[in-house]
């Protein structure tokens, strides 16, 4: 089954331990340190919606790219249900495309881990520079090789809830640096009877220095890394960064013309 075709229906409730408000906060104190105030915003892998519907209430104007029909379709859901003027765009964010430049990028909640091959990683910062305005920039997440490594490497997580419960196994490979989540998912359907979904996903952990070198492929140039939710640089021990990259070459192109 492909990945969050079943998920979908129980994310939200799985990941009901995620302080999305405080992500929004920091992300926003972000785009303001680097003179992102409003105007247009790209999510990348926005999933069900829930940061773009915090950053659409904060005064952006969002667009939210998913691969996932499912999951969008529960953030068109809650679009219905909020008011919120927000575009969501079914695409593949290795190649997504807009009608116009953006004020920024983001991305959260490990999406730019899903890129497992390093190629795929520059083709997506490539068209993020090309979407970006003069100056713009893009901001991520990652999980560190560390958390892979360290944290839920061969770790087993489950979890029952009153309709739904789910089996978590992780298998890292250390060559690849690609961490295997085998879900199995248990859906509560009619009385005692539950429906069993397998779904495979797959995360590789990238070193800080393969994000600059496939930033200056991209043409982007590369700003700084964070320890998640501070300002500070990056641990051995820290378990998701935050990276900030800032599109090049439009201004210059404007310079010569």
């Amino acid at each position: 089954m492909d990945a969050y075709a079943a998920l979908a229906s129980v994310y939200d409730e799985f990941m009901d331990n995620v302080p999305y408000e405080e992500w929004a906060e920091y992300l926003c104190g972000l785009l303001s340190d680097y003179g992102v105030e409003g105007g247009l915003v790209l999510e990348l892998g926005c999933g069900t919606g829930n940061l773009t519907e915090i950053l659409a209430r904060g005064g952006y104007d969002m667009i939210g790219v998913d691969r996932s029909e499912e999951m969008l379709q529960a953030a068109i859901e809650k679009r219905a249900q909020s008011g919120l003027d927000i575009l969501y765009l079914l695409q593949d964010m290795r190649e997504f495309e807009l009608y116009g430049t953006v004020a920024a990028v983001v991305s959260l909640c490990d999406t730019m881990n899903y890129l497992t091959e390093y190629e795929d990683l520059v083709t997506v910062l490539r068209l993020v520079n090309n979407y970006l305005d003069p100056g713009g920039v893009f901001i991520f997440d990652l999980n560190t090789l560390y958390k892979y490594r360290t944290v839920i490497g061969e770790e087993t997580i489950a979890e029952a809830r009153e309709d739904s419960g789910f089996i978590w196994e992780n298998y890292f490979d250390e060559e690849s640096r690609i961490n295997e989540y085998c879900l199995t998912l248990f859906l509560q359907e009619d009385g005692d009877l539950y429906r069993r979904c397998d779904e495979i996903h797959y995360q590789r952990a990238y070193e800080p220095e393969e994000i600059r070198r496939a930033a200056a492929e991209a043409g982007m140039e590369f700003v700084t890394a964070y320890d998640a939710f501070s300002k500070q640089a990056p641990r051995e021990e820290s378990e998701r960064i935050y990276v900030v990259l800032r599109e090049r070459g439009k201004a210059d192109l404007g310079a010569r013309k």
